[in-house]
């Protein structure tokens, strides 16, 4: 089987979407690359690769061919180096912008109010300054696409920019070629200046919406320290970075300290804030042997923990990981908008081309003056950027308010389903039930009493679930040291205490072994069936001593839950491998009429094709092993995080709490992500649509208005600003 590497990637130099596919392109076309997704909203690559036919430095010199740079520093263990490069370039971008507006400013002053040779030289020499050093970047970039044969928004603002400078150029030296003609020569460098200040600013106001857009990440990544305390042999502390964490280190955490790794408590309780995994804001209490995990808060007494992982290997790095994953990932509409960005800046080029012949060809007077204008005005406020940030930019900031909420998205694809969602098959142990029995009832002889030592120390020799919840709950005992332990297998447990036999387990014990039980306890136990309750007899070698009863709990959350999704008319079902009474039970509790009982995995699958054959559109939520089969067959998969990670693996998306009141949660935010990711594309294509036509001229002949090519160069810098400010409003969303 092949090995495939996962790894997310910064690239640097991208200036819209058409760059995006540029870089995905070739990425996709290098050998040992099975899948690339580039994410212009946040300057990353996906890229699943085999190391062994492809090589890091491989597919960095693929992308440097391409006229792009991509960083091969691993973004799942250095987020926070991208957020820094983020915030510099931010800076760089501030500090070009605002000096080239302040010259932009003056040259439009000059040209306006002192119309004279020596202020329109000044004016050349100011304006060069503008677009040839603080808007350098535009002709840069697009002398690489133009040494790839390929183009992208930079080409369209270079080359705008560079008729009118060039033509402005020629008129200012050579103004008797158009005077011999009765033309007046035209000078359109404050054009230039402003059209170049115009994008600086709003790629300084893209950025830094952007930069708010991935901040969900970089939250998360702060939440893990970047020191932490070891404690050594002796018992002293000492201060260490968390790359020099080992497994098995002995870690201090003060109170008011977050937790630097995963790990088990070894000393000390507390309670910890675990908001930041499960979205849950009550702290949880934490003892010995408890486990606790990376970027949780210790917000009461010191603890000693023993790290289980190194800090690259923690769930929040895992978190941190899957997030920056699936902020790469596409929805089925965005390859849509793919297409179209692929052929949108050559067809802008034609356009404008065209544009200018028109304008030679049908225009009276001032026809070339005209057709110039207008043909650098459609250059300047054609936006890819918008439709390129139309889709990635709601995705990133929902999967990031979903990991903040608790709720860890893996495939973007869920965002665009969830709130198409039908119907939701639910099982039942871990999922509607806590999946840890408890100790429920407890009836005990006084003859019992006296030997409840020994049903502790047998119970707690055994590894069986139910031997764990009655030990549990089982107050004021003591270990004793018993003899001749023994698993009994489909029966429960035997040992020797003091030259007396005990028993512990189910009915097959006393039948197997000749025990006698009084009338009282064979009612008890009846009654304890009809409640769907596991029933445990504890048992001399002649009679019963004590009878209790163990049950999986519901979870608080799940009948509100159940009863919100139904509100939203989604028919739920619980499908389970248990027995019918208790399956019977359990659904009537949590008021979902259609069940399922004693299913194998199989059975779960066909259930799930069977309803997707009728149409429905099907999420299968799930925690065990058995389940992984059943969630890779729905429309959408859900896993609780507090179960196996085969589970969670398979899923398309893992609810961290295990709190089923989170699904009804996920489906709003796919609600509203989808109705801001449609509104992102229709005022991204809606803005195309009217303004190339105005920019063209189309109004001239109408009322004699002709866009400046200057406000022209404004609205398309707001354009993909408006996109990315849109998409911000999903962190605000109550969910």
């Amino acid at each position: 089987m092949e090995e495939l590497t996962k790894e997310t990637f910064a690239v640097k130099g991208m200036s819209c979407v058409a760059c995006a596919n540029r870089v995905a392109k070739v990425l996709n076309e290098r050998k040992g690359v099975k899948e690339a997704n580039v994410n212009y909203a946040n300057s990353t690559a996906y890229i699943e690769y085999n190391p062994k036919k492809c090589t890091k430095k491989d597919l960095q010199q693929a992308v440097e061919n391409a006229g792009y740079e991509l960083v091969i520093n691993n973004l799942q263990t250095d987020s926070q180096s991208l957020l820094d490069e983020q915030t510099k370039e931010y800076k760089r971008l501030r500090k070009q912008t605002i000096c080239a507006l302040v010259l932009s400013v003056c040259i439009c002053v000059l040209s306006m109010c002192f119309k004279t040779l020596y202020t329109e030289y000044l004016v050349w020499f100011l304006t060069s300054i503008v677009l040839f050093y603080f808007g350098q970047r535009f002709y840069k970039n697009a002398y690489k696409q133009l040494k790839h044969f390929t183009s992208n928004m930079d080409t369209l603002v270079a080359t705008s920019t560079a008729i009118a400078y060039l033509f402005s150029v020629f008129n200012l030296l050579f103004p008797n070629f158009w005077l011999s003609k009765g033309i007046q020569p035209q000078l359109y460098f404050e054009s230039s200046a402003m059209i170049i200040s115009f994008i600086l600013l709003g790629r300084t106001l893209e950025t830094r919406a952007k930069h708010k857009a991935t901040n969900d990440i970089s939250k998360l990544s702060s939440l893990q320290p970047k020191t932490l305390s070891l404690v050594d042999e002796q018992g002293n502390e000492k201060q260490i970075n968390i790359s020099q964490i080992k497994q098995g280190d002995i870690i201090a955490i003060h109170p008011g300290e977050r937790v630097s790794v995963d790990g088990i408590i070894t000393k000390g309780e507390s309670y910890l804030d675990e908001s930041m995994l499960t979205g849950e804001s009550m702290p949880v209490f934490k003892g010995k042997d408890d486990k606790v995990f990376a970027g949780t808060m210790n917000t009461q007494g010191y603890l000693q923990v023993k790290a289980e992982k190194e800090a690259k290997d923690t769930l929040l790095a895992q978190i941190i990981s899957m997030v920056q994953n699936a902020q790469g990932s596409k929805i089925p509409i965005q390859n849509l908008v793919d297409k179209i960005a692929r052929i949108f800046v050559p067809t802008i080029i034609v356009i404008s081309v065209l544009c200018f012949i028109i304008w030679l060809i049908f225009a009276k007077e001032n026809a070339f003056s005209f057709g110039l204008l207008s043909m650098v005005t459609v250059l300047i406020i054609a936006c890819p950027c918008a439709l390129g940030l139309a889709t990635p930019t709601a995705i990133m900031v929902g999967i990031g308010k979903g990991a903040i909420e608790g709720i860890l998205i893996k495939n973007a694809e869920v965002l665009e389903l969830a709130h198409k969602i039908d119907c939701i098959a639910f099982d039942k142990t871990g999922t509607i039930t806590k999946g840890s029995p408890s100790l429920c009832d407890s009836i005990i002889s006084e003859k019992g009493k006296e030997y409840l030592d020994v049903l502790y120390s047998m119970e707690m020799q055994s590894e069986h679930p139910v031997a764990s919840s009655v030990v549990r709950g089982l107050k004021n005992v003591h270990n004793v040291e018993i003899q001749n332990f023994e698993n009994l297998t489909a029966q429960g447990v035997t040992a020797i205490y003091n030259g007396k036999r005990f028993f512990a387990g189910n009915e097959k014990i006393l039948s197997n072994n000749n025990i006698n039980i009084n009338k009282d306890f064979v009612l008890q136990a009846k009654d304890f069936v009809q409640q769907a309750k596991t029933v445990i007899y504890f048992c001399d070698e002649t009679e019963v001593l004590c009878l209790f009863s163990v049950q999986d709990e519901i979870k608080e959350t799940s009948a509100k839950a159940i009863t919100d999704l139904k509100n939203k008319g989604i028919e739920t079902y619980m499908l389970t491998g248990d027995n019918p009474k208790t399956a019977e039970i359990i659904a009537k509790q949590v008021d979902v009429k259609d069940f399922r009982s004693s299913m194998l995995p199989e059975d779960k699958v066909k259930f799930i094709k069977t309803l997707q054959q009728q149409g429905k559109t099907v999420a299968m939520i799930g925690d065990g092993i058995n389940d992984s089969a059943a969630l890779a067959s729905g429309d959408i998969s859900i896993a609780m995080g507090k179960g196996s990670d085969i589970a969670m693996d398979t899923a398309m998306c893992t609810i961290l709490s295990s709190n089923l009141e989170k699904v009804s949660s996920l489906i709003n935010l796919s609600k509203y992500s989808s109705t801001i990711i449609k509104e992102n594309l229709f005022w991204a294509f809606i803005y195309n649509i009217i303004a190339i036509p105005i920019a063209a001229g189309i109004l001239y002949p109408i009322n004699g208005f002709l866009l400046n090519p200057m406000i022209g160069g404004l609205a398309m810098a707001f354009s993909s600003v408006s996109v990315v400010t849109n998409s911000l409003r999903l962190r605000y969303k109550k969910i």
